[in-house]
């Protein structure tokens, strides 16, 4: 037989997968790891998709997505962040942020184009740069600078074959809020050396002091830069892939473009609870973060109080605990505590090299489980002793 894509096949699998089917296999498991909302969608935005079924809204619709739901993601951009994009020539909705990522990477890069990614980064991130024919490159963070990017680092890293800058803020899996200072730099560095940025910002509304900046605000970014965003984490959407993309137009038309020949459009029911989302749940999404704060808040405290240093983190859901005076790398640590304390968490390491020596938490789970999973980390640490 002809061999299979050389690419694809040399992709590994999701790091983050394999522990959780272990874990599927075990009994009185706490997940701490796959990071999806614990909350049902909300009443208001179910009623919509079940409106919008019994209505007979099982059509496609544009490719680019519904009118109503476009306008209103870009109003809600630009009152929330300053961000402007015109709702039908810069904004087209896609089938969940994976998807707006993939159509991005595509859309922007050649074969053999460089997209420089900061890690510890989300696990996609560099598969997909490869799928796209590019080749990403490494810049790490540091935990003891609240995992910042470094724009000198990403400078030191730019050849003539890169292309783009990716980053994800907040962050998955280390909760850093990128500071506008950080985001500046890497708009000027983006400037002079004439680079694409791309942001993913599915974790905006996941932020506990306000602190995020839409990078698509930033001054001079806008003509160079595609915003990711979606429902899936502050709505509690996962299931309904509904996302968004807002760039410059010559970009967005051909995000469309692939988008039409791949993908048609997103889910019509979808795009209607989306809708609702935006125009009726601020209060229920103000109740969800309200809640994560105080997990946030009980864990890391927690965390810290048996003996793990943790960062603060400043958005989405997880925690990013160093775990290096037990004196066990990522992986070691997570396969031992998942087979004789039953809780799961992701070795760091799955994120990048800089990830190594920690473990992420996500803390998007009912109170009581976190506090059993401390109860149960500290009795793993105690054995370690």
């Amino acid at each position: 037989m002809k061999p299979l894509n050389d690419v694809i096949a040399a992709c590994p699998p999701s790091g983050i997968r394999r522990f959780f089917d272990i874990a599927a296999e075990m009994d009185d498991v706490i997940s701490l790891g796959v990071g999806e909302p614990d909350f049902v969608t909300p009443w208001r935005i179910r009623e919509a998709g079940i409106f919008a079924l019994e209505h007979g809204y099982t059509t496609y619709t544009s490719n680019a997505g519904l009118p109503e739901l476009r306008r209103l993601i870009c109003e809600d951009l630009e009152k929330r962040y300053g961000a402007r994009y015109a709702w039908d020539t810069e904004c087209l909705i896609t089938t969940g942020v994976s998807e707006g990522l993939d159509l991005a990477l595509r859309v922007l890069l050649n074969p053999g184009d460089e997209v420089i990614v900061p890690e510890p980064c989300y696990v996609a991130y560099e598969p997909c740069v490869s799928f796209a024919g590019g080749t990403p490159v490494r810049v790490a963070t540091r935990w003891e600078a609240d995992f910042a990017i470094d724009p000198d680092a990403v400078e030191a890293a730019i050849t003539p074959r890169t292309k783009a800058i990716l980053i994800g803020s907040p962050a998955n899996p280390t909760g850093a809020v990128q500071p506008r200072a950080a985001l500046e730099g890497l708009v000027r560095l983006a400037e002079r050396h004439d680079l694409y940025l791309i942001s993913d910002e599915i974790y905006d509304r996941l932020t506990y002091d306000d602190t995020h900046v839409c990078l698509g605000a930033v001054p001079g970014a806008r003509e160079r830069t595609v915003v990711l965003g979606g429902f899936s984490k502050a709505q509690a959407m996962t299931g309904w892939r509904v996302g968004w993309i807002c760039a410059p137009q010559a970009v967005a038309e051909l995000c469309v473009r692939v988008h039409q020949y791949t993908m048609l459009c997103a889910p019509h029911v979808s795009q209607i609870a989306a809708v609702e989302a935006l125009k009726e749940a601020e209060g229920d999404v103000r109740e969800m973060v309200a809640d994560y704060d105080r997990r946030r808040r009980v864990f890391v405290k927690g965390l810290r109080e048996i003996g793990l240093e943790c960062p603060e983190p400043g958005g989405a859901f997880y925690a990013f605990p160093s775990i290096r005076a037990s004196g066990l790398d990522s992986e070691t640590f997570a396969e031992r505590l998942l087979h004789e304390e039953s809780v799961a968490v992701v070795p760091g390491d799955v994120f990048g090299p800089s990830g190594e020596g920690h473990i992420r938490c996500s803390y998007a789970t009912a109170l009581p489980q976190l506090e059993e999973a401390l109860v149960r980390i500290d009795r793993f640490l105690g054995s370690l002793r």
